[in-house]
């Protein structure tokens, strides 16, 4: 998150003094040139949230798993940590599926899953400010995020709710607890409380999406954010609409902004797609399972049907090369894209294709 931070702070600088101090108006960030100030209110944030999750899941680990006190710290502190920064690493075997019905558990999880994945712009600009004065890009994501949060527990509900193998057995009560889980944590935070291996192809398919969109800029999430999802989306609406322009929130959105946010989902389905096509080649799985370990690889998150510790070699390095991508290049590209502009003095004459 400071590395993203700081970067956007140095694309911000790029801008020239003009434009920085007009972005800064219009999105109230944080001082373009106060990068101290940004990392220890970063470092705040981080810590704030961290030792709280760990302070309610404590108690938990102690009393209703016998946990003696330092083990119960260790494993509390172990999974905050491992919620906030969107890693879904778990301390036992089978991840969290040994709580899928534990609401003091999976729940105060998913709520560090969620301020990792929304960025620190955003988080920041949220405490610092009221509603009214949050930017455009803030509101996006804020939005977004909830509109994604429930389609996403509303569909793994409808889809594995009567799952014998997965969700089926719970009670109402457990399956509601499994199915926020199963809503939030394929924002890339990579924690599974039940075995995807024997989930519905409905639940897949939708994991996919969730996972490929991601969370925040400038968060712990992966994919390709949820403001260039949104973007796209109303581009799309837009255009069906027959509007010249592209608006949010009162606030026209540039068209090189769009050619940005098009390109970067252009390139993770090439990247998501080139990286199937090659482990179907090298593997003996099918499209469903490949396709769901690629997509989980590129967005960062973690999860799996399973199949990963069968993959032969060169299947790995492929899932390999995905984060990389996904983790470095998704942010490289962006922050390539937005410092290249290039001013051409002169227009040529306009020619339409032949489009659908």
């Amino acid at each position: 998150m400071t590395l993203a931070s700081l970067l956007l702070l140095v694309i911000g600088r790029n801008l020239g003094l003009r434009n920085g101090l007009i972005a800064q108006r219009e999105t109230h960030a944080v001082d373009l040139g106060d990068v101290w100030s940004l990392v220890r209110r970063l470092a705040v944030i981080v810590l704030l949230v961290e030792l709280t999750i760990t302070a309610v899941l404590v108690p938990r680990f102690r009393i209703a798993y016998d946990d003696d006190l330092p083990t119960a710290l260790w494993h509390a502190g172990f999974h905050a940590v491992s919620a906030f920064n969107n890693a879904g690493f778990a301390l036992y075997s089978d991840n969290l599926m040994g709580f899928v019905d534990d609401p003091w558990v999976t729940l105060p999880l998913c709520v560090a899953v969620i301020l990792g994945g929304l960025g620190f712009p955003v988080v920041a600009e949220v405490v610092r400010t009221s509603r009214r004065r949050w930017s455009v890009h803030s509101r996006i994501t804020i939005y977004g995020t909830l509109v994604l949060l429930v389609i996403g527990i509303l569909g793994f509900a409808v889809s594995e709710w009567t799952n014998p193998d997965t969700i089926g057995d719970l009670s109402a009560g457990g399956k509601i607890v499994a199915s926020v889980t199963g809503g939030v944590m394929p924002r890339t935070a990579g924690f599974n409380s039940i075995d995807y291996g024997s989930a519905t192809s409905e639940t897949l398919m939708l994991t996919n999406m969730l996972m490929f969109i991601g969370g925040g800029s400038a968060g712990t999430a992966g994919g390709v954010k949820v403001g260039t999802f949104i973007l796209l989306a109303v581009v799309v609406w837009s255009e069906l609409r027959g509007e010249q322009t592209v608006s949010m929130f009162g606030r026209d959105m540039p068209s090189s902004v769009q050619r940005q946010a098009l390109t970067v989902a252009l390139l993770a389905v090439a990247a998501v797609m080139a990286g199937t096509m090659a482990m179907m080649e090298t593997t003996d799985y099918g499209f469903e399972p490949l396709l769901f370990e690629s997509v989980s690889a590129f967005a960062t998150v973690g999860l799996s049907t399973g199949i990963t510790p069968d993959l032969p070699p060169a299947g790995e390095v492929v899932l390999i090369v995905l984060m990389y991508i996904g983790r470095v290049g998704v942010v490289t590209v962006g922050a390539a894209l937005a410092l290249s502009h290039r001013r051409r003095r002169y227009t040529l004459p306009e020619e339409r294709i032949i489009v659908g």
